[in-house]
């Protein structure tokens, strides 16, 4: 059981990451408290009563205070983010002592597990503000969607941003590959199928293959093609909460998966060649995405057809224009160059990605 006295309690102050305080001397429930904390990834301080230390009680990020020492807080000052926590689910006195030591929650054990994990998972991280994240989806099959998701998150690593570039196309053949890192080490998709609730955002980060400054969430050469919708969006959630950007590499197929990623994205960018059948077949495709993403632009990709141009792609659309992805001759090479997508800093890959960058995150009050 959990309940909400007054008011949640905020993270801390620009993110910053602090240690939880445990204040109790009821030695089963110290237990209980410390094994969530373990999960949770956050080292706490235990105390039997208010910290004697100046500003202990005052500066902890989330105070949580088992119900054997309210009598013995009570005096204390009152702030932000103390939960009351106990294990007796008939005790309706425990109301009456929360009000009393002001705190925002009442949580009774085991029931409440779960939110609480969330609660010092958030502490421990240091949660701030999400990631930028931006999906990329070919209007046709060969669009170059793969290609321009690689460069915008290899300009963002190179820009000195946190980034993360997520493989959400299974059959794709796998980003790593493109970035020629299908031999490092680190964990790809089928390794998070089973996960549920939440994933520790450093923990994931940490796990994944290092590529030219960023991580990158991949597929392996197994047969896994699937990864369970609450999965996806436990991962992509865990990504977000690091910071910076996210880069998210989508099939041009809507299933149940894809949609808890669209769910999660703050931009879409639809690559389009500039032509016909192609512009024909990406509107299907602009359908099915604008059902859950509100904010999807065109990026339209040359050579043009005759009577087509970025502007006429994107009218016929009904899409705003984020601009002409250009073509980097480096990449049209049978071996792809040595280079990753947008590895040239002076490229016009890499200028166009530099400018999106610039737009988007201005957009979203970051810069």
């Amino acid at each position: 059981m959990t309940g909400a006295v007054t008011h949640d309690p905020s993270p801390p102050a620009g993110g910053r990451q602090g240690r939880p305080l445990i204040v109790t001397e009821d030695a089963a429930l110290l237990d209980d408290l410390l094994r969530l904390c373990a999960a949770a990834g956050a080292t706490p301080e235990v105390h039997h009563s208010v910290p004697a230390q100046r500003g202990g009680w005052e500066s902890a990020p989330l105070v949580l205070v088992g119900d054997d020492a309210a009598r013995r807080v009570r005096g204390a000052a009152r702030r932000r983010g103390v939960v009351l926590v106990g294990h007796d689910q008939d005790d309706s006195g425990v109301w009456r002592r929360a009000v009393e030591i002001g705190a925002d929650h009442v949580l009774v054990l085991p029931d409440g597990e779960q939110w609480l994990v969330d609660r010092i998972a958030d502490v421990a991280e240091g949660v701030g503000r999400p990631a930028l994240t931006v999906g990329v989806v070919g209007g046709r099959g060969g669009a170059g969607a793969s290609t321009l998701a690689c460069a915008l998150a290899v300009t963002s690593a190179r820009e000195g941003l946190r980034t993360l570039l997520v493989d959400a196309d299974p059959l794709g053949g796998g980003l790593d590959v493109l970035l020629g890192g299908e031999t490092v080490e680190g964990l790809r998709w089928p390794a998070f199928a089973a996960s549920r609730g939440r994933v520790g955002g450093g923990a994931l980060e940490e796990s994944l293959p290092a590529l030219h400054r960023l991580r990158v969430l991949s597929w392996d050469r197994g047969d896994c093609v699937a990864i369970p919708p609450q999965a996806v969006r436990a991962v992509l959630a865990a990504a977000r909460r690091r910071g910076g950007t996210v880069v998210v590499d989508l099939p041009r197929r809507i299933d149940d998966g894809v949609a808890e990623v669209l769910a999660q994205l703050d931009v879409g960018l639809l690559v389009v060649p500039a032509e016909l059948r192609a512009v024909a077949a990406a509107g299907r495709v602009a359908s099915a995405v604008n059902m859950v993403l509100r904010d999807l632009r065109v990026a339209v990709r040359g050579p043009y057809a005759p009577g087509l141009d970025d502007r006429e792609v994107s009218r016929l659309l009904g899409l705003p224009l984020a601009g002409e992805v250009p073509v980097e001759s480096n990449l049209l090479r049978p071996d792809g160059g040595k280079a990753p997508p947008g590895g040239a800093a002076r490229g016009p890959l890499a200028r166009f990605c530099k400018e999106f960058w610039e737009r988007a995150l201005t957009e979203a009050g970051i810069v």
